[in-house]
């Protein structure tokens, strides 16, 4: 892990979950070049396409910027009230695959958290 990488890092709004995997909330396609100066690698947006309205960056926003700074990016959209067996099946293969340090976010992090335990405890 990059030690630039820091939970309370004010230019982006990330915290530790494990020594590799940060969550945090929305972020948009300015966020992805910071992630990457920071040493991320990896970007899982849990956040469906206009969940909060149409001010939201669309998934294909954040791609395109995540992918421009060099990030892998994937997009598992859950809904905040509940995550399927099969979306936390999802979540855990994403997991496995993608390249750490990870970055995952949502409306405010807590569904992220939630899926990744729910992914760890499977």
């Amino acid at each position: 892990m990059t030690a630039a990488i820091a939970p309370d890092h004010p230019s982006l709004p990330a915290r530790a979950i494990t020594d590799d995997v940060y969550v945090a909330p929305q972020l948009g396609p300015a966020a992805m070049a910071e992630a990457a100066r920071l040493g991320f690698r990896s970007v899982i947006n849990n956040r469906p396409d206009f969940e909060g309205g149409p001010d939201q960056p669309t998934s294909a926003q954040v791609e395109a910027a995540a992918l421009a700074a060099g990030l892998v990016y994937r997009h598992l959209p859950v809904p905040g009230n509940y995550q399927s067996p099969e979306e936390v099946a999802a979540c855990a293969r994403l997991l496995a695959e993608l390249p750490r340090p990870l970055l995952m976010f949502c409306r405010s992090g807590a569904r992220s958290t939630r899926l990744f335990v729910a992914a760890h405890t499977r």
